[in-house]
């Protein structure tokens, strides 16, 4: 693709709402667990420690206007799933490494901004300095300038397409975008460019839906395989939003061992891998945060994967071959050596494995208490609870939400009009919420996160106070 061939559109500029604000550093660095306090670099704040503005998405004419091929800026708050699920440990594998020194140790940029620079069409990391933040890409620069793109750099970017009421739907990068979203320096407000796969925001909803399933642009089946509706998508990303699918975090680290997307690859072929291992592979006979039982898990898998016949029917209308079957395991490599051995390497080591990165991150995030009662959907008239564990789970509540007397509370991707409000509570995780109101947590007798490690950053119009 030649210079003038690549027209970049920007996302028009909307005017934004100041949100939230914290009693201190202090209050919001409890919301951190320990070990992920010594990984954030300190200069730079996390989304739970800042306000985070809000907007409406983008509105005509830019996004109206965007053609196929057009790379779109688009704001990570405004891209749309269309899948429910996302393999989590792939995120995981991500944090532990845009937290961790052992890329800039080593010489190299952050594999963040490797990440940032692909996604916008623009190769790796050229420089990233101590100062650089995701958030400002003028502090960072990429090995390919704006407008040199090539078609290799362009190829390699995410995908958008434009749906009705220039909603951004996101086809191609739900976990990289995921991963942006969730580090220290980035959030909701991360811009980066993504390339138009097409502008169908003249079609009626119905039309747009039957249009996406036609493409192969959406899937539809959630991780036990149970199928749903376009409108029961989640409205945005995050690991709050996007529930965590096993097997696609299983899949994700036997890439290049067991198999291999081809250059044909199918739209979601992770999945349909994913949704085969489910029927063949016992993820609860491992122990997913002990690295030695996790690294057994991906060898029997991508064995599995590689051993099995390559006419091997493993989703419909699709073999083994089709979808990257290596006939090789491990490319024909020793156990120590190729993608595995790079793989298998400990955290302790100069450059870990994902393995290792996956499992570290993991491991910082306390289990979520078991739910006594959930909440889903519309609601409207208070919440108050003052014993068992009540879950908003992707909730629209109308009304005040009261947590009191060893209770707990765990509102993930929710959006609550009225106060929070938890007093002596016992358990309160708070990730991925939309609040219209104050969010006042004291004296919790076990933990309070509301935003920090692996805990989706939350927009919140009103003060935060955590104590």
């Amino acid at each position: 693709m030649s210079r003038t061939a690549v027209r970049t559109v920007l996302v028009a500029t909307v005017a934004a709402l100041v949100v939230g604000a914290t009693t201190g550093a202090a209050a919001a660095q409890a919301a951190v667990p320990p070990a992920a306090q010594s990984a954030v670099p300190p200069a730079v704040p996390s989304p739970a420690q800042s306000a985070v503005p809000s907007a409406a998405p983008p509105t005509a004419p830019s996004a109206a206007q965007a053609r196929e091929g057009d790379l779109l800026e688009v704001r990570l708050r405004d891209l749309r799933p269309t899948q429910p699920n996302i393999g989590h440990d792939q995120i995981h594998y991500k944090l532990g490494r845009y937290a961790g020194t052992k890329d800039t140790d080593s010489g190299r940029p952050n594999k963040r901004f490797d990440d940032w620079c692909e996604t916008d069409g623009r190769g790796e990391a050229a420089e990233a300095g101590p100062g650089a933040t995701l958030r400002d890409p003028s502090s960072f620069r990429c090995t390919i300038a704006t407008g040199a793109e090539t078609p290799a750099s362009v190829a390699a970017m995410k995908t958008v397409v434009v749906g009705p009421g220039n909603a951004l739907y996101l086809t191609d990068g739900h976990h990289t975008t995921t991963s942006l979203l969730e580090t220290t320096d980035g959030g909701p407000d991360v811009r980066v460019r993504m390339r138009v796969q097409a502008n169908l925001s003249r079609l009626t909803p119905a039309a747009f839906w039957a249009q996406m399933q036609a493409r192969s642009w959406v899937w539809l089946r959630t991780a036990d395989g149970t199928t749903i509706t376009p409108q029961q998508l989640p409205d945005r990303i995050g690991l709050a939003l996007l529930p965590d699918d096993p097997y696609r975090g299983l899949v994700y680290l036997t890439r290049d061992i067991g198999y291999s997307p081809p250059a044909d690859a199918p739209e979601y072929l992770e999945f349909f891998w994913a949704s085969w291992l489910r029927t063949r592979i016992d993820l609860g006979r491992y122990d997913l945060h002990d690295p030695a039982s996790y690294l057994r898990a991906v060898t029997d898998a991508s064995q599995l994967m590689s051993s099995t016949p390559g006419d091997t029917e493993i989703a419909p209308g699709r073999t083994a071959d089709q979808l990257g079957r290596m006939a090789r395991w491990n490319d024909g490599k020793a156990a120590d050596k190729g993608e595995f051995g790079d793989l298998s390497r400990p955290i302790t080591d100069p450059r870990p494995g994902k393995v290792a990165y996956a499992v570290d991150s993991r491991n910082r995030v306390s289990a979520t208490p078991a739910c006594t009662r959930t909440v889903t959907g519309a609601y409207t008239g208070p919440l108050t609870v003052g014993s068992g564990v009540l879950c908003l789970d992707r909730a629209r509540v109308r009304g005040p939400v009261t947590v009191t007397g060893g209770a707990s509370l765990v509102l993930r991707g929710s959006d609550v009009t009225g106060p929070v409000t938890a007093t002596r509570a016992r358990v309160v995780e708070v990730c991925g919420a939309r609040v219209t109101g104050p969010v006042v947590v004291r004296g919790s007798t076990e933990r309070a996160r509301v935003g920090g490690w692996a805990c989706t950053p939350n927009e919140v119009r009103g003060p935060v106070v955590v104590g």
